[in-house]
C-alpha cells in the first residue's frame, strides 16, 4: 500500500495541510526527515502560516533561515538549536526525555502535524531507522502524519513503525540521513577522558551523549572489556569500541549480547554498522529511559556534559552567561539511574575554564538552573581531575571542586566560598 501512494519529493507541498497555529513535531538528530523539514521551511515562508515546530536535537542546517511566522519549542538548546534560542524564537519545555512520549499520548503536549523519516523493509516491514521516540505517540495523536521514506535509512532491530499509525502522505527521500561532523578532540577533551576512563571498571554499562567529550572517553576505553551499552545515543565512537571488543553486553544484567539505544548518529559507516545488525536495537525511548528498566542495568556508568558546578555540587547543564546552550534531554533519567544502582556512577564532564580562560566553570554560584541538584550530585571531573561528591558534606564538596578548578581560580573560589560561608551565618 505504501508503495503504491509514495510521492516523489518534488510533489509534495504542505500546502493545504497546514493550519494556523498548528504544531508541527519532526525527527530529531539524524532522524529528522530533511525532505520534508525543508520543504516545511520554504512552504511556510511562502504562506507565511503562523506554526511552531517542536525540536529535538538539531544538528542540521535546515532551520537557521526560517520565516517570521516560525516559532519553535524544544526540551533544551541541543545541537544548533542554540542558534534558535539566540534569536529569540526557541521556548523551552523543562521536562525530562523520558517525560515526553507520555506527554503527546496523553494530549498534554499537542501535535497537529507529524513528520517521520523510516527505512523501507521487506515488504511492507518499515523501520524508524535511526530514532524511536516520542514523535510516535506524536503521531498517533495528529491530524496530518506525512511519512519520508528513505532507502539510505539503515533497518534496525526493535524499531519498527507500528502498524496503527495512520499514514496520510508517503514521500520518497531526496536527500540522504544527515551525519554529523565528527568532533574535534583537543588536549583537554583526552585528558578529562583518561580521568573518566579511570573511573569506569571493566564489565560496566555506559550511557554517553554527543560530542568531543563522550567521544574522547569512549576512545580511551579500547583497553576495556565486558562494557556494556545502554544509552540514549549510539554514535561513531561507540560503533568503533564495539569493534574494538571492549563492547560486548556480556555482564550489564538485562539484553546479553545487545547494544541499546533510542538513537543512531554519525556517519554512514555507523549507518552501515547497524543496518539489519541482531547486535544492535533502536529502542523506544520508554525502553530506554524509564526508571523501572534502567534499574535493571548493572554498574550503570552515566557519562555527561556540563556547563558549570558550583561548590556544593549543583550542576547547571542549561543556561551559560545569559545564553540557552543546553536543556535536561535524558540527562536526569541516567544520572539518578546510575547514582543509585549498584556498583553505579553519575559522572559530570566539563572543561574547567570556557571563553579561552577567561572564567570558571567551577563557580561559588550558578549562573543558570541547577539541572542536577545537590543532592543527586555523584562525580566530577575536568582536566584537572576528579572529585568524588557522593555522600560528602558541603564543605568537603568545596574543597574537592575547587581542587579540580584551574589553578588560577582556586584563590578566588575559596575567596568567594569564605564570603558565603560569612553570609550564611
Amino acid at each position: 500500500m505504501m508503495s503504491e501512494r509514495l510521492l516523489e519529493a518534488a510533489r509534495f507541498s504542505f500546502k493545504g495541510l497546514l493550519e494556523p497555529g498548528d504544531r508541527v513535531v519532526c525527527g530529531q538528530v539524524c532522524a529528522e526527515p530533511l525532505t520534508l523539514t525543508q520543504q516545511l521551511v520554504a512552504d511556510c515562508g511562502e504562506l507565511r502560516q503562523p506554526v511552531e515546530i517542536f525540536l529535538g536535537a538539531l544538528f542540521s542546517r535546515t532551520f537557521d533561515a526560517t520565516s517570521s511566522a516560525m516559532r519553535f519549542l524544544s526540551y533544551g538548546a541541543i545541537g544548533r538549536s542554540g542558534m534558535l534560542a539566540d534569536r529569540g524564537v526557541l521556548d523551552i519545555l523543562p521536562e525530562r526525555y523520558s517525560r515526553l512520549a507520555d506527554l503527546f499520548a496523553s494530549g498534554a503536549l499537542r501535535a497537529d502535524v507529524v513528520l517521520l523519516q523510516v527505512a523501507p523493509g521487506d515488504g511492507d516491514q518499515l523501520s524508524l531507522g535511526l530514532a524511536s521516540d516520542y514523535v510516535i505517540d506524536a503521531a498517533r495523536k495528529a491530524r496530518v502524519v506525512v511519512v519520508e521514506v528513505n532507502p539510505d535509512v539503515p533497518w534496525t532491530h526493535g524499531s519498527p513503525l507500528p502498524e496503527n499509525i495512520r499514514v496520510d502522505h508517503w514521500v520518497r527521500a531526496a536527500y540522504p540521513p544527515l551525519q554529523l561532523e565528527p568532533p574535534i578532540m583537543d588536549a583537554v577533551s583526552q585528558k578529562i577522558a583518561m580521568h573518566v576512563a579511570s573511573l569506569v571498571p571493566d564489565g560496566a554499562t555506559l550511557q554517553v551523549g554527543v560530542g568531543a567529550l563522550p567521544d574522547a572517553t569512549l576512545n580511551a576505553l579500547q583497553d576495556h572489556r565486558g562494557i556494556g551499552l545502554h544509552s540514549g545515543v549510539l554514535g561513531d565512537a561507540c560503533r568503533r569500541l564495539i569493534a574494538s571488543g571492549a563492547i560486548d553486553n556480556s555482564r550489564k544484567g538485562v539484553d546479553a549480547g545487545i547494544s541499546v539505544t533510542n538513537t543512531v548518529c554519525g556517519s554512514t559507516e555507523t549507518f552501515r554498522f547497524v543496518h539489519r545488525n541482531p547486535a544492535v536495537e533502536v529502542r523506544h525511548s520508554r525502553l530506554t529511559h524509564g526508571a523501572q528498566l534502567l534499574a535493571k542495568v548493572q554498574r550503570l556508568h552515566a557519562i555527561n556534559g556540563a556547563l558549570e558546578v558550583d561548590l556544593s555540587g549543583q550542576v547547571n547543564c542549561e543556561q551559560l552567561q545569559g545564553r540557552q546552550l543546553g536543556g535536561l534531554g535524558g540527562l536526569l533519567d541516567f544520572a539518578r539511574a546510575a547514582r543509585e544502582g549498584e556498583g553505579g556512577r553519575g559522572i559530570t564532564v566539563l572543561p574547567a575554564t570556557a571563553a579561552g580562560g577567561a572564567y570558571s566553570r567551577i563557580v561559588a554560584k550558578l549562573g543558570g538552573p541547577a539541572t542536577i541538584g545537590r543532592s543527586d550530585a555523584d562525580t566530577v571531573v575536568t582536566e584537572y581531575g576528579v572529585a568524588h561528591l557522593r555522600n560528602a558534606s558541603l564543605a568537603e564538596r568545596a574543597q574537592r571542586l575547587i581542587a579540580i578548578a584551574a589553578p588560577e581560580f582556586r584563590d578566588g573560589l575559596l575567596s568567594q566560598l569564605r564570603e558565603l560561608q560569612g553570609g550564611a551565618r
